[in-house]
């Protein structure tokens, strides 16, 4: 029986991946490291994956203590890194955690995973596509230059970047993946999408920064786990150090979402209500699949619209999961200006 360490792995992403995890690789373990903060929940994780103690261990814990961050490593054959704090509004609230989360907790598990060479069979950190900034040319492939436009950007550059170094400096079996724009079920309400929706549910306003013209590639996060699902599977001799962008290619700007949002829920369009634009933000964001098709093998996930109604339908079957967290979906910032604003 192997071992998967998952870190981060009470968040969005990350819980979706071990449930992914666990109904396709019977035969292996799982152990999540999680601290618990504001993103992760230990309810992201069915209870009947908590209570299976021969396949599944959860720990919580700071990422950025190296003594237990080694010791689950060293009890690892592969690691599959996700912990991070991943919000752009977040970061300029209160941008020091990133950088402790973000780059010094990628420290700590890419030193492990080096000390641990002859029994890490793979290390894949997930990045963002964050990192590229508002793109330079369409669609962005893996060579795009990294323009991070947020402090939550340049953290995960910084991660991003560190891992890179990790591999070329110690030859780590390790791979870096750059997810595009993400939703679907257990994402936390500061995040666009599960924001439209539980607010048109509760018949309050979709506020929209800017123009809402900011177009983004979004992918349902059951299609995410299955791609990062190859880059485990692929031979490591294939894809050793290298870096691979996921998204989907298709792309929506914000107005688009928060109408389709409210048609799909039977809401009326003024429901929307523009605020300042963010600090921060990207205009742009379309991925190139092209690289991940060819080494990956990878395929079309859903088209949006499907991908959107059952995200819609599982809200709607979870309010109770959601209305504990409604406090939560809009952030005080701090303008250029010096005055605060909700986002």
């Amino acid at each position: 029986m192997k071992t998967i360490l998952v870190t981060g792995g009470a968040g969005f992403i990350g819980s979706n991946f071990v449930q992914f995890l666990y109904k396709n690789y019977k035969d292996h373990k799982i152990i999540v490291l999680d601290a618990l903060t504001y993103a992760g929940r230990p309810e992201n994780i069915p209870q009947e994956i908590h209570n299976d103690g021969k396949r599944f261990e959860f720990l919580r814990g700071d990422v950025c203590n190296g003594g237990l961050v080694d010791s689950l490593v060293g009890r690892s054959d592969i690691v599959v890194h996700f912990a991070a704090e991943s919000h752009v509004a977040r970061s300029i609230f209160d941008n020091k955690i990133f950088y402790e989360t973000d780059v010094l907790g990628t420290q700590a598990v890419a030193t492990a995973v080096v000390k641990h060479y002859q029994t890490v069979e793979r290390f894949i950190h997930i990045s963002t596509s964050e990192v590229y900034g508002t793109s330079e040319y369409e669609p962005m492939d893996e060579k795009h230059p990294l323009n991070p436009c947020s402090p939550y950007a340049s953290a995960k550059c910084g991660a991003d970047r560190l891992v890179y170094s990790f591999i070329h400096t110690y030859d780590m079996p390790a791979v870096i993946l750059r997810p595009f724009n993400q939703y679907g079920p257990y994402q936390h309400l500061e995040k666009v999408i599960s924001r439209f929706i539980t607010s048109a549910l509760s018949n309050e306003p979709l506020t929209i920064h800017g123009d809402g013209q900011a177009k983004r590639d979004w992918l349902y996060v059951e299609d995410t786990c299955q791609r990062i699902d190859l880059a485990l599977r692929a031979p490591m001799e294939r894809i050793r150090g290298d870096v691979f962008n996921i998204g989907s290619g298709e792309v929506l700007s914000v107005i688009d979402i928060a109408h389709m949002v409210l048609e799909l829920t039977g809401r009326p369009k003024s429901l929307i209500a523009f605020i300042g634009d963010r600090p921060g933000q990207v205009q742009n964001h379309r991925s190139s699949t092209d690289k991940a098709e060819k080494v990956l093998g990878m395929r079309p996930g859903r088209p949006f619209r499907e991908g959107l109604q059952q995200t819609i339908a599982w809200f709607k079957d979870n309010e109770e999961w959601w209305q504990k967290i409604e406090w939560m979906k809009h952030i005080k910032i701090m303008t250029k200006s010096g005055e605060y604003e909700l986002h």
